[in-house]
């Protein structure tokens, strides 16, 4: 039996080892990349996963030292945090009222919120340029942090709506009875069972603004407003030479917070993406 049990353990771990490989392959690449020298790096005989001529961090001084890199993550930070907790809060009363409420055309507006995500960001940004300017909030990240939930707000409801309707409407309908209003049944009762879920749509608005290209090469112009993703990309990309040793130290200093976030979280993030994913 055990002998049994070991060969499916190990049947199991090698069918797991190249979508391991798949995954972390990337940030392997990443890693050695931006330790090599440039003379490494170019060199067409060179094999481009070993290093043979010795690790340097030169890469790494030439991001912080010589690029506004710490502010660019600091913007990014800001953007991403706010974003995320402003649409996580949107989209929590919005799948509430929704699944709960049943007002006349939920369904529909539920939806309409889903299809609302499908419309691609290279569409929108033109009509939220306008909106941008009129605001005056041109080149400047917040105007991220307010574009940014146009395309989070609509994946989070939806993902909600699944995870809500999961939850047994008997736990309200007590706190109602005991005279608590709606909103109190929704932040004592509702919430704590929604954990799962409400963590995995933080998680999901913290990763889509995180790496967002799209708006922040539109909105933003100046080096000081930039975010990660366009600083990186407009800073060290100039014409046709590319620095890639600091391009992949800075793409692997701005894969940490989502990997650290994901590490933390992973059971929640599971648990939330199945039951909304198969609910309603």
């Amino acid at each position: 039996m055990r002998k049994r049990r070991r060969r499916v353990r190990v049947l199991v771990y090698v069918g797991l080892l190249p979508f391991v490989l798949f995954a972390v392959l990337p940030f392997y690449w990443m890693a050695v990349t931006s330790v090599k020298t440039d003379a490494e790096t170019y060199d067409l005989r060179a094999v481009p996963f070993v290093i043979r001529h010795g690790v340097t961090w030169a890469h790494y001084a030439f991001l912080v030292q010589q690029t506004p890199f710490l502010l660019w993550y600091r913007n990014t930070v800001i953007v991403s945090l706010l974003a995320t907790l402003g649409s996580a809060t949107v989209a929590v009363l919005a799948a509430y009222s929704i699944v709960r409420i049943r007002f006349p055309g939920s369904d529909p507006v539920a939806l309409g919120t889903f299809l609302t995500y499908l419309v691609p960001p290279t569409l929108l940004f033109v009509p939220l340029s306008e909106v941008v300017g009129r605001l005056h909030l041109i080149d400047s990240y917040w105007a991220l942090v307010l574009t940014y939930p146009t395309f989070i707000v609509p994946l989070c409801t939806w993902l909600l709506i699944g995870y809500f309707r999961s939850i047994p409407t008997e736990l309200e309908d007590s706190a109602l009875v005991d005279g608590a209003t709606r909103l109190g049944a929704l932040v004592r009762i509702v919430l704590p069972v929604a954990v799962p879920g409400v963590l995995t749509t933080v998680l999901l608005g913290f990763t889509l603004s995180w790496g967002n290209l799209i708006y922040p090469l539109a909105f933003t112009a100046s080096t000081p407003q930039k975010v990660l993703t366009v600083g990186l990309l407009t800073e060290l990309v100039r014409g046709d030479v590319f620095y890639w040793g600091s391009l992949m130290a800075g793409a692997l200093l701005a894969s940490v917070p989502v990997v650290v976030a994901y590490s933390f979280f992973t059971s929640y993030f599971v648990s939330g993406w199945t039951a909304g994913a198969t609910k309603g």
